[in-house]
């Protein structure tokens, strides 16, 4: 019976201990995540550098053709210092839907609603030198139908 009371204090230990640390590791891998999505809604270039690591990729299909930048160029062009014009109506449209740790690699879904695309991000982060970093980025541009407007009789 003491045997039994040991193992079973042990395994739910150990459960205890493997989960507390998965729990960690996600927090950690947000953080990445959370400054992408400050990028967008600031447009401080900071926030995404942060984020991403200094080598990687963005993928996606443009016009039937596979298309890809680096990061830097990614960078340059998303990001210039200020919000976008519409940023009112982008706020709260942004949100880390999933994460997957296994060990030191993720995946994580981010989508972006706005008033005129969404966007579907899928991120791969990787955890190098302890530090969760982005290291590959491929999303899925959904663009919007504008709303008709009524008429009034």
């Amino acid at each position: 019976m003491k045997k039994a009371c040991f193992l079973l204090a042990f395994v739910f230990f150990t459960f205890a201990i493997t989960g507390s640390a998965q729990e960690a590791d996600k927090d950690a891998a947000r953080v990445p995540l959370e400054n992408y999505i400050k990028a967008h809604a600031t447009g401080d270039p900071e926030y995404a550098r942060q984020a991403f690591h200094t080598e990687g990729n963005l993928i996606w299909i443009r016009d039937g053709k596979y298309t890809s930048d680096t990061f830097d160029v990614f960078i340059k062009r998303a990001f210039t210092g200020k919000p976008a014009a519409d940023e009112e109506k982008r706020k709260d449209h942004r949100r880390i839907e999933a994460i997957d740790i296994t060990g030191n690699a993720a995946v994580a879904r981010i989508v972006l609603d706005y008033p005129t695309v969404k966007f579907v991000d899928y991120m791969t982060l990787l955890k190098i030198n302890g530090e969760w970093k982005i290291v590959n980025k491929s999303f899925y541009a959904e663009p919007k139908q504008p709303a008709e407007t009524k008429k009034t009789p």
